[in-house]
C-alpha cells in the first residue's frame, strides 16, 4: 500500500519551544491513522503543518506524492478539536458559503448537502442558526462541512467532542464508510476505545518527539508478554494455586466471571505455549475462562509514555 501522506523529518519552534523535533509520519492511502499523545504533546502544530496554518521550520511534507502547497487545500477536509463555525449565521448559509471556499459550485454544493442532511437526519436545521443548536448538532453540521468536498484527506480532532453514544456511533460509521469509499483519515484523539475500533495504524508523539509508528496489530503483537487469564474451578483453590504458582508465573486476576472461579494471570516462559498452560490446567482443575492478555491501545500508550 503506497502512503498518501508523508512528513519527513519536520520540525517547528515557537520561540525558545520546540513543538516538534525532527517528526516524520507515513500514511497510508486508504487507512485510519491514529494521531496519540499526551496533552502538548506536539499534535496539533503537525496537524496545523499538514493544513499549511503553520508553516515548519524544517522538514518537508509530500501529499500523494507532491510536495504540499497551496493547490492541495482543496484535497484536504479538517475538523478541528476547536469548532470554527459562525454562531449568528444559518445552518444552510453557512454551509453553502463554506462548500464555496473549497471549490463546490452553488448548485453542486446544494447537491451535496441535501444528500448529507438526509443521511443525517438534519434537513430540518437549514434554517436554524448556530447558537441555536447543542453542542452536538453543530458538530454534525461541522462534520458535513468537512466530508463535503470529498478530500483525499480528511483530519479529524476528537471528533466524538460533545456527542451522545447514538451520535458518536453514528459518526464512527460514516467515517469507517468513507475510508471504505477511498478516503484517506488521520483520527486524532485521546478514547483510546475510538483507536482500538477504527485505527489500522499509529504514530505517538510525546514531549515533540515521535516515540511510536506503526500497523496497530503488529504494535500489540510486540507488546504482549505471553500472559493469559483463566478461571479455574476446583474443590481446593489453595492448593490448586500454589501448584500452578510452582511450574509458571502467576498474579491475582480480576475479571467478571458467572462462576465462583479462582481467577489467575499466568505468564509463560518463552519456550511454552498455550497448549502447554491448558493441558496442565486440565489436569488438575475444569477451566471456565482462558482468554490470552492483549494490551490494549490504552495500555500501550501508557507503559510507552511512561517509558519515555
Amino acid at each position: 500500500m503506497s502512503n498518501l501522506l508523508e512528513v519527513h523529518g519536520v520540525s517547528k519552534n515557537f520561540g525558545d519551544f520546540k513543538a516538534l523535533n525532527n517528526v516524520s509520519i507515513q500514511v497510508p492511502k486508504g487507512s485510519i491513522f491514529g494521531l496519540l499523545g499526551p496533552n502538548g504533546a506536539g499534535k496539533t502544530t503537525l496537524i496545523r503543518v499538514i493544513n499549511q496554518i503553520t508553516m515548519p521550520d524544517s522538514g518537508t511534507v509530500f501529499l500523494d506524492g507532491n510536495s504540499l502547497n497551496a493547490s492541495h487545500i482543496k484535497d484536504i477536509g479538517y475538523l478541528p478539536e476547536e469548532r470554527g463555525l459562525y454562531k449568528s449565521m444559518k445552518v444552510g448559509e453557512q454551509a453553502l458559503y463554506l462548500a464555496q471556499l473549497k471549490g463546490l459550485s452553488k448548485a453542486e454544493a446544494k447537491q451535496r448537502l441535501k444528500y448529507w442532511f438526509d443521511r443525517l437526519e438534519i434537513g430540518d436545521w437549514w434554517n436554524k442558526k448556530i447558537q441555536e443548536l447543542s453542542k452536538g448538532m453543530a458538530q454534525k453540521i461541522q462534520f458535513v462541512v468537512t466530508v463535503l468536498h470529498n478530500p483525499k484527506l480528511l483530519i479529524f480532532d476528537e471528533p466524538f467532542s460533545g456527542f451522545d453514544p447514538i451520535n458518536a456511533n453514528l459518526i464512527k460509521d460514516e467515517i469507517l464508510r468513507l475510508r471504505e469509499d477511498g478516503a484517506t483519515v488521520i483520527f486524532s484523539t485521546h478514547r483510546m476505545e475510538s483507536v482500538e475500533e477504527l485505527c489500522d495504524d499509529i504514530a505517538l508523539i510525546h514531549k515533540s518527539n515521535k516515540i511510536l509508528e506503526g500497523k496497530l496489530i503488529d504494535i500489540k503483537r510486540q507488546y504482549k508478554t505471553n500472559t493469559f487469564e483463566v478461571g479455574l474451578e476446583a474443590e481446593n483453590k489453595t492448593a490448586l494455586k500454589e501448584s500452578i504458582n510452582g511450574k509458571f508465573s502467576v498474579s491475582e486476576a480480576n475479571f467478571k466471571s458467572l462462576n465462583n472461579d479462582l481467577k489467575l494471570n499466568i505468564k509463560l516462559a518463552e519456550n511454552e505455549t498455550a497448549q502447554d498452560l491448558i493441558s496442565f490446567l486440565n489436569q488438575h482443575a475444569y477451566i471456565n475462562h482462558f482468554v490470552e492478555v492483549i494490551p490494549s491501545a490504552n495500555d500501550i500508550f501508557i507503559q510507552t509514555v511512561q517509558n519515555n
